[in-house]
């Protein structure tokens, strides 16, 4: 690999685009679990736990383990492999085929064009069917003090999660978005804007129709 990146490096810096938007649902999650690890130097650590914007911590917690070099980045992959991680980030799952250390140089190279290709594919059919961060936020806006009772009842969000979510985030938009997208991954291709108008139109927690009709509309 003279000159070369590790093929461990090489696949993270590849994916990087798609494991920020899957892992900011729950960046926090995710940078204590790299931690206990010691994927992390102390200094990193600090670093990427001072970021305040979940996207830009995934980002920074990416770079610090990347730079570190081919063990941590092998360290990252096995924990993208970990159950907690996949429960928590089903999207994930993708990453279980992925068999670095056993490929020989010449392999590896192939085996990264097949995966890319893969996961390029796999991710145009989970995005169509997802609804849309944009459409969360405006989601995020209609909802009102009851949005502990509609995560819990409506989304099926569990009370420690949202409390979480409540101590992670000052201003109540911010954690109402938190908390939708939490949901978003939780239901992987399920999380349709259709489904959500649906679970946000029943029972005693229905938002009004003018708030939310816009889930309805096809782009």
């Amino acid at each position: 690999r003279d000159g070369e990146p590790a093929a461990e490096i090489q696949l993270l810096r590849s994916q990087k685009t798609k494991l920020i938007e899957i892992l900011s649902a729950d960046a926090d999650f995710v940078l204590q679990h790299a931690d206990a690890r010691r994927l992390l130097s102390l200094r990193g650590y600090q670093q990427v736990k001072s970021c305040r914007v979940p996207s830009e911590k995934v980002t920074d917690l990416l770079d610090h383990i990347i730079q570190r070099g081919p063990e941590a980045a092998q360290g990252l992959l096995e924990l993208l492999k970990d159950q907690a991680l996949q429960e928590t980030f089903p999207m994930l799952r993708f990453i279980n085929d992925l068999q670095v250390n056993s490929l020989s140089s010449g392999r590896t190279k192939f085996f990264f064009l097949v995966f890319s290709a893969t996961i390029i594919k796999y991710s145009k059919n989970i995005s169509s069917s997802l609804v849309k961060e944009k459409q969360l936020m405006s989601v995020a806006r209609a909802i009102g003090r009851s949005w502990r009772e509609i995560g819990r009842l409506a989304l099926d969000i569990p009370s420690v999660k949202l409390e979480q979510i409540e101590e992670d985030h000052q201003l109540h938009v911010e954690r109402v978005f938190a908390m939708l997208r939490y949901w978003r991954t939780r239901q992987r291709d399920k999380a349709t804007a259709a489904h959500l108008h649906s679970l946000l139109s029943q029972d005693n927690w229905a938002l009004p129709p003018e708030s939310i009709d816009f889930l309805l509309e096809t782009n």
